[in-house]
């Protein structure tokens, strides 16, 4: 037997400790996101200062990485069928349009605001635009914990069935 940790797991154990770590990522870098725009929500009124601008930019900067590690970290991993579980795949087919929509509500976000400054008017329709952002957001977390629950859920089956 080899003193080598790696080399001391069994089949399917680093491939777990990986998907362990991706969706470690993922929820970091939800919880960031959150954070961040509590912070923005905190700052109202909303004027075209240095400090709604700097918070403003700092929160979009979160939210392209959280969309980013979603995407790099499980959706990608998923899509290209990496991961084998029925269960899993079929979950993530069924609210991958969803999660897609929400990406792009990111995106478009990200493109409005991470400006170099707010007074050309924009700033009057921050209050909003992040409002509805904040209702993607709770349904693109409600989506993503239906993915992670499916992988929880099947890791689970799988150790009843051993």
């Amino acid at each position: 037997m080899s003193n080598n940790k790696a080399n001391d797991l069994m089949p399917g154990e680093d491939r777990r400790q990986r998907q362990r770590e991706r969706l470690h990522a993922l929820v970091n870098a939800r919880n960031q996101t959150l954070v961040e725009y509590s912070s923005l929500a905190g700052i109202r009124p909303y004027t075209p200062e240095h400090r709604t601008e700097d918070a403003l930019k700092r929160f979009c900067q979160i939210l392209v990485d959280y969309a980013a590690t979603a995407h790099f970290q499980l959706y990608r991993y998923i899509a290209d069928g990496k991961e084998r579980r029925q269960a899993v795949r079929a979950i993530a087919e069924q609210i991958y349009p969803q999660i897609v929509s929400s990406t792009d509500a990111i995106l478009d976000f990200n493109d409005r605001y991470d400006v170099a400054s707010l007074d050309d008017g924009r700033v009057e329709h921050l209050a909003e635009d992040l409002s509805q952002l904040g209702e993607i957001l709770a349904d693109r977390i409600q989506l993503e914990d239906q993915i992670i629950e499916a992988l929880d859920g099947s890791r689970a089956g799988e150790h009843s069935q051993q």
